[in-house]
């Protein structure tokens, strides 16, 4: 699988095999909590299986700005 991750410098690289979110998430050392996975514009949930011929965004989620009231 072809891996992007987007960050201020964007990296690619290639995965074999076949895998679930989580467990990428895990291998590459990223807080599920803290991230999205996309797949085809398509939001992955961490039980999904990601196939050796897909590609996968990775996007660190922010927050930020204030609420008022």
């Amino acid at each position: 699988m072809k891996v992007i991750i987007r960050n201020p410098n964007r990296e690619i690289f290639e995965m074999p095999g076949e895998v679930n979110v989580e467990t990428l998430l895990k291998d590459l050392d990223f807080n599920p909590e803290q991230v999205l996975v996309i797949r085809e514009n398509e939001l992955l949930t961490r039980d999904i299986v990601i196939g050796d011929n897909d590609t996968v965004e990775i996007l660190r989620a922010i927050s930020g700005g204030t609420y008022e009231m």
